[in-house]
């Protein structure tokens, strides 16, 4: 545990419409008094609580961690609540800090002019006799600190996880416009598979739901491929008690033996990147060595008879078809309900989009992609 810290509040974010399918897995990894609310999940406890989170939450964006709440009516107040922090637990006189604001429906509602209060506060704190003092830098930040301030009431927080939780450390290629990893892994839970059965992505860019899925199958904590999580900067860091939280994940580590991952791109390059990002996780080589990516086109998609498969994809509906998005998903969904005999979950860009499909009985559900508010489409297919 970290030294100094017992039970805490924190708050896992997420894509909106991703909520049900995080709060499934905060109850599954066993974290206290958990709670869905907008935009995430609300739980307690220590930093093993903090360690797990930022380890297995597969569609979590962040793990922010509540130090202080406060009523933030004037300048005065928001100052006195935020030197009411030691902020030197987190953070060295010479060390990189980063702040953001957010508030509505409140008397300070400048969201520039907060965080560079917050900021101000802390580096006061913290300046040495001879003028040490840390500097702020948004990317390479050792702390990033959080106000959310809503009817005059603050809450503070701290971000454990540093960096967006999407950034896995797995991909050594962006390709164009990637479906990012979190979405991915909640459109492989939102389907429903088996993880035995084949998955297939007729639309696989760079591989995002392969290597997703993959790592869902066998029970690869997503964090395991990151450098560096936000905690690990901190002064008060327990590094002997996360190496054994890091080890334990490993342990876990249990690879389906026959699992067949397929996946078609009509760009040879965006195959190849598959190939590489597959072959390439330092946990998914068993995997890597039996999957079949080729080069083929949507329209030609044809599943083996009597596999069962699941289908997942990122439907284009932008750049990489073009004009050509509202005939592609015709014709994809004429080849889905030609074929039939397996079950699909797939993201579209848009309602009308997700009509273009045609398929009956299908469920649909509303995710937020990048600003984008796309539609999960799932459903049995039958043969």
């Amino acid at each position: 545990m970290l030294r100094g810290v017992k039970r805490s509040t924190y708050f896992a974010t997420c894509a909106p419409g991703v909520e049900p399918l995080l709060h499934a897995e905060v109850k599954e990894r066993g974290l206290a008094r958990h709670e869905r609310q907008v935009g995430g999940v609300r739980f307690e406890g220590g930093a093993e609580a903090m360690w797990t989170a930022n380890l297995w939450l597969r569609t979590a964006v962040r793990v922010l961690r509540r130090e202080a709440r406060f009523e933030a009516a004037s300048e005065g107040a928001l100052d006195r609540g935020v030197g009411g922090v030691d902020w030197s637990r987190f953070l060295r006189p010479d060390g990189v800090l980063w702040v953001d604001a957010q508030s509505r429906e409140s008397a300070l509602d400048h969201t520039r002019f907060l965080a560079q209060r917050v900021k101000d506060v802390i580096v006061d704190q913290l300046r040495t006799d001879d003028g040490v003092r840390p500097s702020v830098d948004r990317e390479t930040a050792d702390l990033r600190v959080h106000l959310h301030v809503f009817r005059d009431r603050a809450t503070l927080s701290v971000d454990t996880s540093g960096a967006s939780l999407h950034r896995r450390g797995w991909r050594t290629t962006q390709g164009r416009a990637p479906l990012a990893e979190t979405l991915a892994a909640a459109v492989v839970l939102a389907s429903g598979w088996d993880r035995r059965s084949p998955l297939v992505d007729p639309f696989c860019g760079t591989g995002t739901l392969l290597v997703e899925g993959a790592m869902i199958a066998g029970g690869v904590a997503p964090g395991l491929t990151r450098s560096r999580f936000g905690f690990e900067t901190w002064a008060e860091h327990d590094a002997a008690g996360w190496e054994r939280a890091r080890a334990a994940a490993v342990s876990a580590i249990r690879l389906p033996r026959k699992l067949r991952l397929v996946g078609h791109d009509q760009e040879a390059a965006r195959v190849e990147e598959t190939r590489v990002h597959l072959a390439g996780h330092p946990h998914l080589a068993p995997l890597a060595e039996t999957a079949l990516v080729e080069r083929a086109r949507a329209e030609d998609f044809a599943p083996r008879p009597g596999w069962n498969a699941m289908v997942v994809s990122n439907l284009p509906y932008g750049e990489r078809v073009g004009d050509d998005v509202e005939r592609l998903h015709d014709v994809f969904g004429s080849r889905l309900r030609e074929l039939g005999g397996y079950r699909i979950a797939l993201l579209t860009g848009s309602s009308r989009l997700a009509g273009l499909l045609r398929l009956s009985r299908a469920e649909r559900h509303r995710i937020l992609n990048g600003g984008i508010e796309c539609q999960l489409v799932t459903a049995s297919i039958e043969g």
